[in-house]
C-alpha cells in the first residue's frame, strides 16, 4: 500500500476544496468498505484521503408526507434497513440495503459510497490488467472468462454496476443532491450513471471534488408497492448476479404506473422501459408479466459465458413484480 495523508475534513465546502486540489490524488472516505480495499490492492493509490464522517450531519434520515424522504449519503446501510419510515413507506429500498453483503460491512458501508462503488470485475480489480477502465486499449472479458459480466448495453467495457440499492432509488425516481466548486446541483438518479460508450473509465458523472450531499426520495403514492429480489451465486454475502427492483402504483388489480430497475445485467442499473410500457394500465397477471419479462431481454447480447442471465433475469423480473403486486404469493 502506498503511503497517504489523512485529512478530517472541517465541513462540506472544506472537503470539496480539499478534494478539488491535486490534479485527483485525493479521495474522499465515507465508510472505506470499497476505497480501502482498491487502495490496499493498488488498484487506486492517492496522495490524501479526506475523511468525511468528521462533517455532522450527513447521516441524518428524515421523512415528512409533503416533501418525502430525504437521506445523507453517510447513512449506513444498517440505519436504512432499521429505519421505520423507509421500512413502512419505501420497503423496497429496506430489501435492497438488507441484502448488501454481511452485517460488519453493513454496519460500516454508507449510501453514498454502495452508489459510487467501483465495478467488482476481476480484470479491473487485478493489477496486471490494463483494461479499458483503467485507461488501457483492451476489455479482457470480451475474449476471457465473462461469466458475471453485462449482457446489456455492453461494450467497449462490460462491466456490471454493483450497487443494490442504486436500482431500487432508481424504481422509486429519486433524485441526488450533487455539491463542488461550481455550485449545487440536482441529478435524477437515471441521469446520474456514465454507460463506457459515453465514458469508459468512469461509473457516474462526479467530477473531482464533486460530492453526494443528500439523496432525495419523493413521496410515494399510499397505493405503491416496491419489491426488491437478488439472486446470487453464495447465500452468503455476495453481489447479484441479476436483481429487479420493482414500484407499482396499483389501482385495485391494474397497475397504473410501473417502475423497474434491473441490476447486474449492464454498466448502469438498467431501466426496462419495455417492460414498464407493457404493465401499466393493465391487470397484472402472469401472461402479462411474462411478456413484459420477455421485451426487458429482447435487446440482451451475452457472451460466451453468461448466456444464462438472460432467463434467469426473466425469472427475478417476474417474481418481484408478481410479489409487488400481490399475485401469486
Amino acid at each position: 500500500m502506498k503511503a497517504f495523508a489523512y485529512y478530517n475534513a472541517k465541513n462540506l465546502d472544506d472537503a470539496i476544496a480539499v478534494l478539488s486540489d491535486g490534479g485527483g490524488q485525493s479521495k474522499a472516505l465515507a465508510g472505506g468498505t470499497d476505497l480501502l480495499g482498491e487502495i490496499k490492492n493498488r488498484y487506486v493509490q492517492p496522495d490524501r484521503l479526506v475523511n468525511l464522517k468528521s462533517i455532522r450531519g450527513l447521516d441524518k434520515i428524515s421523512y415528512s408526507g409533503s416533501a418525502g424522504l430525504k437521506i445523507g449519503p453517510l447513512a449506513t446501510l444498517t440505519e436504512i434497513t432499521q429505519n421505520k419510515d423507509i421500512k413502512q413507506k419505501y420497503p423496497g429500498l429496506a430489501e435492497a440495503a438488507e441484502s448488501v453483503s454481511s452485517p460488519q460491512l453493513r454496519n460500516m458501508g454508507t449510501i453514498g459510497g454502495n452508489i459510487c462503488q467501483r465495478p467488482r470485475c476481476w480484470y479491473y480489480r487485478g493489477e496486471e490488467y490494463p483494461c479499458i477502465r483503467k485507461f488501457g486499449g483492451t476489455c479482457f472479458a470480451v475474449s476471457g472468462r465473462n461469466k458475471y459480466h453485462c449482457i446489456l448495453n455492453g461494450g467497449p467495457c462490460f462491466i456490471v454496476h454493483p450497487s443494490d440499492v442504486a436500482p431500487m432509488l432508481m424504481a422509486y425516481r429519486a433524485r441526488l443532491a450533487v455539491k463542488g466548486r461550481s455550485g449545487e446541483k440536482e441529478v435524477a438518479m437515471d441521469d446520474f450513471f456514465v454507460l463506457p460508450t459515453d465514458d469508459s473509465t468512469k461509473e457516474n458523472i462526479l467530477q473531482a471534488g464533486e460530492l453526494i450531499t443528500g439523496i432525495n426520495v419523493p413521496p410515494q403514492p399510499p397505493n405503491m408497492a416496491g419489491c426488491y429480489l437478488k439472486f446470487k451465486e453464495r447465500e452468503s454475502r455476495d453481489f447479484a448476479l441479476v436483481s429487479a427492483a420493482v414500484a407499482l402504483e396499483l389501482d385495485g388489480e391494474a397497475c397504473r404506473q410501473a417502475s423497474i430497475v434491473l441490476g447486474g445485467v449492464s454498466p448502469v442499473p438498467h431501466r426496462a422501459v419495455e417492460a414498464e410500457q407493457i404493465l401499466n394500465g393493465k391487470a397484472i397477471t402472469g401472461e402479462l408479466v411474462e411478456k413484459a419479462a420477455d421485451a426487458a431481454l429482447a435487446d440482451a447480447s451475452p457472451m460466451d459465458e453468461n448466456e444464462y442471465k438472460i432467463p434467469l433475469t426473466k425469472t427475478i423480473l417476474k417474481r418481484a413484480v408478481l410479489r409487488a403486486a400481490g399475485v401469486g404469493v
